[in-house]
């Protein structure tokens, strides 16, 4: 059975693996599964604004996503060998602008306003631990939410991404 054409799972999840690789966790398995949610989450929105019809995510199958090499420099990861597969999912607008969520919870509502003029409205699912993270939800991504860590990240296409939030006027 072949995958849906219209599913973002791969690269939300690439995606967000890559974020998790680059901003870890602290130590322990629930400080990890809340990180993962959160990034998850971050990932998965973040995909479905930039990819909003089901037609945009066809041809993010058909010319691939642009896979973590440019992250991967600009953070100074030098990824193992055998860790090259799923990176080529990973799609540095995701990256960016799930990093932006991450950094700045007050987006997220933003964002999923405008999830609601997407084709993937009601596909996000709960995104409560990203739009109202609770204590331990800060604590297992001290990193991972952490702005200035993530700033070189964010801010590759962060303009990009307040324009399809409608904070900015369109770019020229």
């Amino acid at each position: 059975m072949s995958p849906d054409p219209t599913d973002l799972t791969p690269v939300a999840a690439a995606s967000a693996r890559w974020l998790l690789s680059a901003y870890p966790p602290p130590g322990g398995a629930l400080s990890r599964a809340l990180a993962e949610a959160q990034a998850h989450q971050a990932g998965l929105l973040a995909a479905a604004l930039r990819f909003p019809t089901g037609l945009d995510v066809q041809l993010l199958h058909l010319l691939a996503p642009s896979g973590s090499h440019r992250l991967d420099r600009l953070t100074g990861h030098e990824p193992p060998p055998h860790d090259r597969g799923w990176r080529s999912w990973v799609d540095e607008h995701v990256v960016s602008w799930a990093a932006c969520l991450l950094a700045d919870p007050a987006l997220t509502v933003h964002a999923v306003r405008a999830l609601e003029g997407t084709e993937h409205h009601g596909t996000a699912g709960h995104l409560r631990r990203l739009t109202e993270p609770g204590t331990r939800d800060l604590e297992a991504t001290v990193l991972l939410r952490h702005p200035d860590l993530l700033e070189t990240v964010a801010a590759l296409h962060r303009p990009l991404f307040l324009e399809t939030l409608s904070l900015i006027p369109p770019l020229p």
